[in-house]
């Protein structure tokens, strides 16, 4: 039994995982023990006042680096992640196809308004203040954020708030949408969008790789979003066909990187419900959050050497 465990200290490197909860520091349980059996273990889960997750698990299931909160807040809720990933996903990779043409799809993704309301709005919202109750700070800014940012997109092509509407000349709401003052102006949404996800480019270094290529996809498409409206803003204005052809050019390459968003979204959430139902095999998802220490990590070291 002692050779056992020898081994298998070894083979972790000695290394305490950090505990999911931190609320009961007697009754914690490292659930990586050898010597306990499945149904111990799921007794133990049910039952165990904490329950030991390595960093990179934890980062896997809830997109941020472990924390110690209060509460057992952890234990008794379910992780909300997957559910505003899900609605995230349901709405990005459809536009990202209409962006691209695919089949004739087209109409700046009108079509998908209602998704845009009840998955990126409604789902992203609600994953969002549940990740806030649970103590995830940076997962909560970005899904509310972007739960936002999907509600703002279908009111804006809802005819009732009358976004375009308010700058037609003839009478007829659609045609607002094809102005220099429409389209020059929504241009500026886009490129503040890619300037918070630039920030989140940045934050995400502490998290795993497929977070960082979401949030640099999505820089890359939101700038070219951007010039596709202004160079259309430029082709309606000054009746520039080269203007034209290049916002089209520049619409398929901004739906382009959305697929690519799109397509390592829906890895990041394959990889989080194996996690969260303990699937004999894993994905990679490229976990940093232990390759920039943090601060207070930083600070600790310190203290310890002296």
């Amino acid at each position: 039994m002692a050779t056992d465990n020898n081994r298998h200290n070894a083979t972790n490197g000695n290394q305490d995982y950090l505990e999911k909860d931190f609320s009961n520091n007697n009754g914690n349980y490292h659930m990586d023990n050898p010597n306990t059996s499945n149904g111990e273990a799921l007794n133990r889960i049910r039952t165990a006042g904490s329950i030991s997750i390595s960093p990179e698990l934890f980062e896997k299931l809830y997109l941020s680096p472990q924390n110690a909160v209060k509460g057992d807040l952890r234990k008794t809720f379910g992780n909300p992640t997957p559910v505003a990933l899900l609605g995230f996903l349901l709405s990005l990779s459809p536009l990202s196809c209409d962006l691209m043409g695919w089949r004739g799809a087209g109409g700046n993704g009108a079509a998908g308004i209602g998704s845009y309301y009840f998955f990126g709005g409604l789902l992203m919202m609600l994953g969002g203040f549940l990740e806030f109750i649970l103590g995830n700070t940076f997962p909560f800014v970005v899904f509310t954020s972007f739960g936002a940012f999907w509600l703002t997109f279908a009111a804006t092509l809802q005819p009732f708030y009358y976004a375009y509407g308010s700058y037609s000349t003839t009478g007829v709401e659609a045609d607002g949408l094809a102005t220099v003052g429409f389209t020059a102006s929504f241009g500026f949404f886009l490129v503040f969008m890619g300037v918070l996800c630039l920030i989140y480019l940045i934050c995400s270094l502490r998290t795993n790789m497929v977070f960082v290529v979401i949030f640099f996809t999505l820089v890359l498409a939101f700038g070219l979003l951007a010039g596709a409206y202004w160079q259309n803003a430029k082709y309606i204005g000054n009746a520039d066909a080269a203007a034209g052809a290049l916002a089209g050019r520049l619409q398929i390459a901004a739906g382009a990187c959305t697929f690519v968003t799109s397509m390592a979204g829906w890895w990041i959430f394959f990889a989080i419900m194996l996690a969260a139902l303990d699937f004999p095999f894993q994905i990679p998802v490229g976990d940093l959050s232990t390759l920039i220490k943090g601060a207070s990590e930083k600070q600790k070291a310190k203290e310890n050497m002296v």
